[in-house]
């Protein structure tokens, strides 16, 4: 828990010194988001088109820097909310609705119990869990990932995809259920190649506090 503080302190104070202009601030801060922030382009676009998708995001975040205020985890939900911005139009350039993403009508108001999920997504390395996002219904993949990879809370969660937290908690919660199943299976050999398309900054460290604060 206090290396995650750590990390946030760390990534606010780059935030902060990149909008005085200082460059390598910058670059810390473009280290420290990006392996998240492709992860979650990639579940909205595809592999093919996530890094073009994440580089225009990125493009507008540095232009847009200035009149971002507020700590690590804001910064990470504006990022997000821009690199989704960038996506869907992406994706309605290619006339393709997205992997990930969709109607909140069916959700209802309730608490996520995630005890077993943690467990199961501590064992995984970042490409594997994304693998098995993959495989979840399109209205609860993106929240997933939105908590899980880029570690926001319910309440940033909510601002990026225009819900209400109670929503995305009750998505959260049946995603990451069916997560569970999903990783509890026994796969067949070279279902989910193990370890492959690993990302730094993975789940590992973040999966304990976003589950715990579900």
């Amino acid at each position: 828990m206090q290396g995650e503080y750590a990390e946030d302190a760390a990534l606010s104070g780059a935030v902060h010194a990149a909008q005085r202009g200082d460059e390598a601030a910058f670059r810390i801060v473009f280290r420290t988001v990006h392996p998240r922030l492709l992860g979650y382009v990639r579940s909205l676009v595809g592999d093919g088109d996530a890094e073009d998708v994440t580089s225009e995001a990125w493009l507008q975040i540095a232009r847009d820097l200035g009149s971002f205020t507020g700590d690590a985890d804001r910064f990470r939900g504006w990022a997000a909310r821009i690199a989704r911005n960038r996506a869907l139009d992406h994706v309605r350039m290619r006339s393709r609705r997205p992997v990930a993403g969709g109607d909140e009508s069916q959700l209802a108001d309730r608490p996520a119990d995630s005890d077993t999920a943690e467990e199961a997504i501590e064992a995984l390395g970042t490409g594997r869990t994304m693998a098995f996002i993959a495989r979840l219904p399109r209205d609860y993949a993106e929240v997933v990932v939105l908590r899980v990879i880029m570690g926001l809370d319910a309440k940033r969660t909510a601002e990026v995809l225009g819900k209400s937290p109670g929503a995305v908690r009750t998505a959260a919660h049946r995603g990451l259920k069916q997560l569970t199943a999903l990783i509890e299976q026994p796969q067949e050999e070279g279902d989910v190649p193990p370890g492959e398309g690993q990302q730094p900054g993975g789940v590992t460290q973040s999966a304990a506090r976003t589950l715990k604060e579900m």
